[in-house]
């Protein structure tokens, strides 16, 4: 492993100040910058821990949603009856999500930046990955490629962001609160990833040094639900998955929003679908047209095609939940 230093930092102007330095990452839960480390993934030459700082672990009520701190580790979210009761989209989501272990220890804040699962860029020896190496080429393209991209992929990189918690941000329109030396913003959830068409090496838009330091969530969504489709039901990344959000009035849908995860390499928001969705009675058989409509950007891979219809299916089946629940 690289040498680094190491400081702990007791104020957010202090964590901040300590990051000027180039090559500094912060460290807060570290189940996933552990394993960037290991891999040689990254390589920091110097961590700032900001595991300890105060009040970033607080979930809180605002005037018509949450704010939840950047610390708070996710099984805290997941089982906080404010979230469960008026967001059980981002609770179920958090409950599929690693292991009982992990969750009692990763953060909220931290969850969405982990790296993508592609086999190449987790590879232990050379290959040819844009996000490892820029400008060294995709092997996945015409490689193992089986539980990759049908959405936004590129020849440059056809990956996908395994964050499950992250979907139902992006279905919930949740913003990403940061802070930085230059000035902390909002960052909405649906554009926090960075796709391979807007720079093949990028993950998220975070800026070197940049913090997260909360979430905020809008409106109560009670009528919502994820699903998570896996090789095996123990702690496992999904093959799909999707969330759903939606709101009935006078006996039809009023308002729907669709999110699919491991499909692209940001939370795949189904805008057609949810324009199509508007005015449908639940059940009625344009319900699936509606959401079939969303997939007319996906395309496959040379060993995916199978995830389509198993995203659409995921999607809906999502949809029936959400409508069933509230």
């Amino acid at each position: 492993m690289h040498p680094f230093t190491y400081v702990r930092a007791e104020s957010l102007p202090s964590a901040l100040d300590s990051a000027r330095t180039e090559d500094t990452m912060f460290l807060a839960g570290g189940t996933e910058l552990l394993n960037w480390a290991r891999i040689g993934i990254e390589s920091p030459s110097h961590l700032v821990d900001i595991g300890r700082l105060p009040r970033l672990h607080e979930i809180t009520s605002t005037g018509d949603g949450l704010h939840i701190g950047a610390l708070a580790r996710l099984n805290d979210v997941a089982q906080d009856p404010r979230v469960e009761t008026s967001y059980p989209v981002l609770s179920q989501s958090i409950l599929r999500a690693a292991s009982a272990q992990l969750r009692n220890l990763a953060t909220i804040g931290g969850n969405p930046v982990q790296r993508t699962r592609c086999p190449y860029f987790r590879s232990n020896g050379p290959v040819a990955c844009n996000k490892r190496v820029p400008g060294s080429g995709c092997a996945a393209l015409h490689g193992a490629n089986e539980r990759l991209a049908i959405f936004g992929w590129t020849e440059d990189c056809v990956a996908v962001q395994p964050s499950d918690p992250a979907v139902a941000l992006a279905c919930l329109d949740a913003e990403i609160i940061t802070e930085h030396v230059d000035g902390g913003r909002r960052i909405p959830a649906t554009e926090f990833h960075t796709l391979p068409a807007e720079d093949p090496s990028a993950h998220n838009v975070l800026r070197p040094s940049e913090l997260i330091t909360g979430i905020e969530i809008g409106a109560p969504a009670p009528k919502s639900a994820y699903v998570k489709v896996r090789e095996r039901q123990s702690y496992e990344f999904a093959l799909v998955s999707a969330a759903a959000v939606v709101e009935v009035q006078d006996g039809v849908i009023s308002r729907a929003r669709l999110a699919l995860g491991s499909v692209a390499l940001r939370p795949w928001r189904l805008y057609d679908a949810e324009q199509a969705l508007v005015g449908l009675r639940p059940g009625s058989p344009e319900v699936m047209d509606a959401v079939t409509s969303g997939f007319s950007a996906s395309r496959p891979l040379s060993s995916n095609a199978y995830k389509i219809p198993l995203a659409r299916n995921t999607a809906l089946r999502a949809l029936e939940l959400a409508l069933e629940a509230g």
